[in-house]
């Protein structure tokens, strides 16, 4: 998510705006109202954006017949897509010329689901819950392979992998460690710190499925649990017996949306604000190429193919 917004940011100051993100380039609000702010515009299709203009996909992944467009339409596109989605398309592409029946494990309608199913040439089969396996139109014998939505956790998905390779004799999938490690860990994290709190604050945005998980958690363990967007939307009511409060942020959040909540409760009474251990996440990816070349390096080159 980080990358993306970077991405974002180094494309406006390279090209000045507006630059075209092509859907919201994170699922939350905040961040996409920053960029809108610095000349970001954001589009739904890509006949939005002008011939030529520059383009740029979201973390979420985009389908091959959006990447045609792209190329028909002579947009500069620059693929913000988080490289696990990549990985998974990856992965996909790969069971299907095996052979295999592809199934994928998601949500319906969800950017990343769209955009896998249609990175895949053959036929992607979406399944949603464990019940759903049951209902497959699939013999028992037949090769089937499965890849899942890189924003559910481990936690999420095991039934479902659980079900299918009780159903299916001829089955394989990646390995867990291909699941996002960023929502792996904020629920873990989530059902440690549900232990010691009171109350917990969630900041992220309702359309955010991995905000949305961790909120879910909260209220599983028994802990009053609220998604919050920033400070302005926390109510004093919720904390009338709390002693301890418990604050999380989903994967698009950023640092400073937590600071405007802590300074709201900081408006309620006074905060000691204390930070929980957990593991600390060192991956980092690479930006595209197009972003990192010098500016001098690019014009110079492009300056040397035209004398050719």
């Amino acid at each position: 998510m980080v990358r993306a917004i970077e991405i974002v940011d180094r494309a406006l100051e390279r090209h000045g705006a507006p630059v075209y993100v092509r859907h919201e380039i994170v699922h939350n609000r905040h961040v996409v109202d920053n960029l809108r702010s610095k000349g970001a515009r954001f589009v739904e299709e890509l006949d939005e954006v002008p011939h030529g203009a520059v383009a740029i996909f979201s973390a979420h992944g985009v389908a091959q017949t959006v990447e045609a467009d792209a190329e028909a339409r002579g947009l500069d596109v620059l693929d913000a897509t988080c490289p696990l989605v990549t990985k998974v398309h990856v992965q996909g592409r790969q069971y299907v010329a095996q052979g295999r029946t592809l199934i994928l494990i998601g949500h319906a309608g969800h950017p990343e689901v769209e955009g896998t199913i249609g990175q895949i040439p053959g036929t992607v089969v979406l399944v949603q819950s464990e019940a759903e396996v049951a209902t497959l139109a699939l013999p028992v014998d037949a090769p089937v392979a499965y890849v899942t939505q890189t924003t559910l956790s481990v936690d999420d998905t095991r039934d479902i992998i659980d079900a299918l390779h009780r159903r299916f004799s001829d089955i394989v999938g990646p390995d867990t460690r291909d699941i996002c490690y960023a929502t792996q860990n904020r629920q873990a994290a989530v059902r440690e710190l549900s232990k010691q709190v009171d109350v917990l604050l969630v900041v992220g945005a309702t359309n955010s499925s991995n905000s949305n998980r961790l909120c879910e958690i909260g209220a599983e363990t028994g802990v009053p649990s609220y998604l919050v967007a920033d400070g302005s939307e926390v109510k004093a009511d919720w904390f009338a017996n709390a002693q301890t409060v418990g604050i999380t942020a989903g994967a698009s959040a950023p640092e400073e949306m937590v600071k405007h909540v802590i300074n709201a409760l900081r408006a309620l009474g006074p905060v000691e604000v204390s930070t929980m251990s957990g593991r600390e996440e060192k991956v980092e990816f690479k930006l595209p190429a197009k972003l990192t070349k010098p500016l001098a390096a690019a014009t110079a080159s492009a300056g040397a193919l035209r004398e050719d």
